[in-house]
């Protein structure tokens, strides 16, 4: 699924999910720093929109619709230069046509490094 997508070149990597979660990792290295040599936050934010808009996808269970993020904000706490983040995303609300997901990302010690907020469009494709 994550195949020549933003996912593949950031390589982030689905690594668990539930009834009301998922989770995913990527590595930090050259290819999501800032100029600086931090962690660029538009990398978190890709983090956290390409989480729950598989999770939204994950849950609806149906090939014919399909997800779309329509709003994503980011409050970026800490960054880090190396390593790998994990973001952990929850769903606060599932309804008919939209899903409101928060994901969170941390460093490997435990640090949360940013705070996002997802909206999700829901579509279904004519058959």
């Amino acid at each position: 699924m994550s195949s020549n997508t933003l996912m593949e070149t950031l390589g982030i990597r689905f690594v668990d999910f539930g009834e009301d979660f998922i989770e995913a990792v990527m590595p930090v290295n050259s290819k999501v720093h800032q100029p600086a040599g931090l962690l660029h936050g538009g990398a978190n934010a890709a983090l956290a929109e390409s989480v729950g808009s598989c999770g939204s996808f994950i849950m609806l269970g149906d090939p014919d619709a399909g997800v779309v993020g329509i709003e994503i904000n980011a409050n970026h706490l800490r960054s880090v230069t190396e390593g790998e983040v994990r973001a952990r995303g929850v769903i606060l609300h599932k309804g008919r046509r939209t899903h409101v997901w928060e994901i969170k990302i941390y460093d490997a010690t435990q640090r949360l490094l940013s705070v996002c907020r997802l909206t999700n469009m829901i579509i279904h494709r004519e058959k």
